[in-house]
Parts: structure tokens; sequence; C-alpha cells
């Protein structure tokens, strides 16, 4: 990297463009590049924020030796294909969750970045929101004691989303629900034992052949004394949009609120208390603390994902300073790509054993 700054370019401008403002003013980043297919799309939000280089065609911007990092915001069928091709472009890549839709694929993410040495993260929302943050500084300092049991929940209606989502297996989305359980004790999923219930439509179920309405796995972490468990659901489930987090110690509990705009609950030994979430703009850099609190999109043009997930907890600003940090300071990142592998198996996995009636699956050891 012969310039000062890291040269970022975004691919894909849906939920991709929450964080062109973010990159731009980021204290080591340079917005460099912006990616979309539709050409009028391209230059709408070029011309928004100023961002002078453009590309359509993906191939052609990571052919572009002054990029450095590329973040990826694609369909999820993408995500792993464009992900290994930056990787073995040279650049360092951030792609949102799922990190891919096979285990073949993880393998080929791992490949990817160790022949590239470049840092790959999965860009998971959930462990770093200000709820987990929250929780995250309970463990620090000892309040939560001994974590003993973890539980992970997102359940969403995704009718009305692009078609590539109609019918996807609950558990091949599942990294919000699995990846804070994980992320809290630094460990990986083992084995997992996983049921489906309930029926979807059959126009939905025979997209993936996957006719469960809701699947529920429990995740034994290797190497720890401890289980975690997760529910997922996506379509023709009742349910407000919820992804929720719930942490068991010996000494504290966490328990997320059942309505969302409600406290949650901590338990100190036996007695409940409502607990006010602060924010935590202040590990951030200045010039893109705001973020913490406000994306870029008004009430009318937001995107969906930004909206049934309340603003996804104050999650972005965090994650880009962790993966230009990670780049910077020549280390891992946070989720890095064996995390982001396992953490994504994880639901792959889960939905396996659900097809096979509950039957015990274990991960790929990627290491």
């Amino acid at each position: 990297m012969a310039h000062e700054k890291i040269n970022v370019a975004i691919v894909g401008l849906g939920f991709g463009k929450e964080f062109i403002p973010i990159y731009q003013r980021h204290p080591h980043t340079n917005m460099y590049a912006i990616c979309q297919r539709t050409k009028e799309r391209l230059d709408e939000v070029g011309n928004q924020f100023g961002v002078e280089k453009r590309y359509t065609d993906f191939e052609d911007l990571i052919r572009n030796p002054e990029i450095d990092a590329v973040h990826i915001n694609s369909p999820i069928h993408l995500h792993a294909p464009q992900s290994i091709a930056a990787l073995r472009a040279g650049k360092h890549v951030a792609c949102t969750v799922p990190a891919a839709t096979t285990i073949e694929e993880c393998r080929g993410i791992v490949k990817a970045a160790h022949e590239s040495g470049k840092n790959y993260m999965m860009m998971e929302t959930a462990i770093y929101t200000r709820e987990f943050l929250f929780i995250r500084e309970m463990r620090d300092t000892g309040k939560l004691g001994r974590i003993q049991f973890l539980r992970g929940c997102h359940q969403q209606e995704m009718a009305g989303w692009p078609g590539y989502w109609e019918g996807l297996p609950p558990m091949h989305y599942a990294t919000h629900a699995v990846s804070p359980c994980l992320a809290l004790v630094k460990g990986e999923a083992e084995y997992v034992s996983c049921f489906g219930s309930g029926r979807i439509a059959d126009r939905l179920a025979a997209k993936y052949g996957s006719p469960f309405a809701v699947e529920s796995a429990l995740f034994k972490v290797r190497d720890q004394p401890l289980a975690f468990e997760v529910t997922r659901s996506l379509f023709e489930t009742a349910r407000q949009y919820v992804e929720s987090f719930d942490v068991y110690g010996d000494q504290a509990s966490f328990e997320w609120t059942q309505i969302e705009g409600e406290d949650p609950v901590v338990h100190i030994g036996e007695e409940p208390e409502r607990a006010k979430v602060p924010d935590y703009a202040r590990l951030l850099p200045g010039p893109i603390q705001r973020f913490t609190q406000k994306g870029v999109y008004d009430s009318e043009h937001a995107h969906l994902s930004f909206i049934q997930g309340g603003g996804h907890g104050g999650s972005h600003p965090h994650l880009v300073h962790e993966f230009v940090s990670s780049i910077v300071e020549k280390r891992p990142s946070f989720p890095d790509v064996f995390q982001s592998v396992n953490w994504t198996c994880a639901g792959i996995c889960a939905h396996e054993s659900a097809l096979r009636g509950g039957e015990t699956v274990k991960l790929p050891v990627f290491k």
C-alpha cells in the first residue's frame, strides 16, 4: 500500500450505502470506489456522496491495483465467490452475513485468505451492537461471573424481500443469533442437533427444499463446558422482528427485551432489574461516533434491514473501525476468517441436522 490511507471499495449499494459516509470520515480510510450492476443506481449514489470511481463490473473493480480493501454487500449467493475473487486479487475483504452458503465455499474463503495473506472479516452486526458491548463489559468486569448458558434468537418476516430470500432455510441465515453466543465466550461451535418445526407454503418450500417455518438448535462449544441454543424463523411465524441474545452467569444474567423499545433485564442473583444500555460511541474515533445513533438514510428511503433491525444497535461504525484497525495494526480482525466461517457453518450444519430429524452433525475444523 503505497498511499497513506486505505483505499476502500464498496460493492452493492442497497444495504452497502449505509457504510459510505463512515469510510469517508474514518481517519484511516479513503472511500475510493463503489460498484453496482445498475448504472442509474450507481450514478445516483456516486453523485450523492461524491464518489468518483464507479464500477458496474465487479471483476473490473478488483483488477484496480489502487484498491486495498473491498466491502461486499451483494446478494448472499455472491458473498463467497466475490470474497474469494477479491482475496485472490490481493484485497482485504469485509463481507456482510452470511459468509457463504455451503461448507465448500467456507473452505474456499479460508484457503484464499491464507494464500493471499489478506484479512477476511464477516461484518456481523450482532457482535457490535450496544447491547452486546454492554454484555461484553459485564463479562470483562466480572459482573457475569462464570458463564453457564447462552441463547440467541432471530425471528424476521422476509416476505417482500428479493426473490433469492424466498424459502431460504432459517438456519442458513443464522449468524445474527449464533455469533453473539460464540463471540462472548471467544469460541467456536463443535457440533449441533437441530429440529425443524411447522411448515411454510409449498411454493416457498420448493425453492430450497426446506419445509420448516422454525428451526431450533442446540450447539456444543468446542473445548469449553458450554452449550447454547438458537431459534430462527423467516416466514409465516407471527412475531415482531427480534435479534436477541441472553446470557446466564453464576453471578448475573442478561435477558433481552421482549418488545422493541423496552429495557432489557439484568438478574443479580435472583433479583431482576431493568438495565439502561448506554451507547458505546466513545470506543470509536471522533469523526465516526455520530453513526452509532444515525444512519445515512432518511425515513423514506431507509433500507428494510436497517428499519427491521432497529438500526442494528449502532454497530456499523464499530464494524468499520474493527476492519480498518485490523489492517492498520496488521492483526486478525474480530471475527477473523476462522471464526467467520465457523459461525456461518453452524447454521449450515444445523439445517442439515434438521433435515435428518435432529441427528448430531459435527462442524468442519478449518484451522
